[in-house]
């Protein structure tokens, strides 16, 4: 992990666990992350291969130009990666660990930046972790964008985040096409020639944020009449 915020979001998790696998999404306090809050977003991840974003930080919501609450987590990923990704969110569950994912995101005239979410399965209402608490955060220059909202990405490295701080072996995927027109000022991207497409194994603005927002009910439990919402 590079952002300081992931960290951040990761040491929240692991106290919460108090000797358990992964903690209960009801035990997370909302007022302990406020600053976090408008990047945060909740999955559903029932199915690895739909996953489905549950609710998700406003911030968040304008850095793709639409609400996300409602839509597939996978969808605003290219085809290659979408694959890698649900066998890695299986995998996540599976070991109960938090995962990290390094990512190039465009916008729909090319103006490209990295990005890292993170990642942490919780339970909800049952002992088997299906949902996972993510982040999103932008570690090159946003000013790349150029105001415009990021229309798909492209997995460029992950890795499982163990207690020990150990990654995960990992294993390389053929590169992916490029964007078919790429402005000159971004072929010079420091971090793109050290960035490579790999599976494993085993956007940020400034805003003020109020608790009591609807945001700030983030992790309130939901019950079983509500789960198509």
């Amino acid at each position: 992990m590079k952002h300081k915020n992931s960290h951040l979001l990761v040491g929240y998790w692991s106290r919460l666990r108090a000797g358990q696998d992964v903690p209960d999404q009801a035990d997370i306090d909302p007022r302990a992350i406020k600053r976090l809050l408008p990047y945060v977003f909740i999955l559903e991840a029932t199915n690895p291969l739909r996953p489905v974003y549950r609710l998700a930080g406003t911030a968040l919501c304008e850095r793709f130009g639409f609400e996300l609450k409602g839509t597939g987590f996978l969808g605003q990923w290219e085809a290659q990666s979408s694959l890698a990704l649900s066998s890695l969110l299986q995998q996540a569950l599976t070991l109960k660990q938090p995962v990290c994912l390094s990512s190039i995101a465009a916008t729909a005239d090319c103006g490209m930046v990295e990005l890292e979410t993170v990642l942490l399965p919780v339970k909800f209402s049952d002992t088997t972790p299906t949902r996972f608490v993510g982040m999103v955060n932008i570690l090159s220059d946003i000013t790349q964008l150029f105001g415009r909202p990021i229309a798909y990405q492209r997995l460029a490295a992950s890795e499982v985040i163990r207690e020990d701080g150990a990654e995960a072996p990992r294993q390389g995927l053929p590169p992916m096409v490029p964007p078919q027109v790429m402005p000159p000022s971004l072929r010079s991207h420091p971090k793109a020639p050290h960035l490579r497409l790999v599976v494993s194994q085993d956007r940020p603005a400034v805003m003020n944020f109020d608790a009591g927002s609807a945001i700030g009910r983030l992790f309130q439990v939901f019950g079983p009449e509500r789960a198509g919402a």
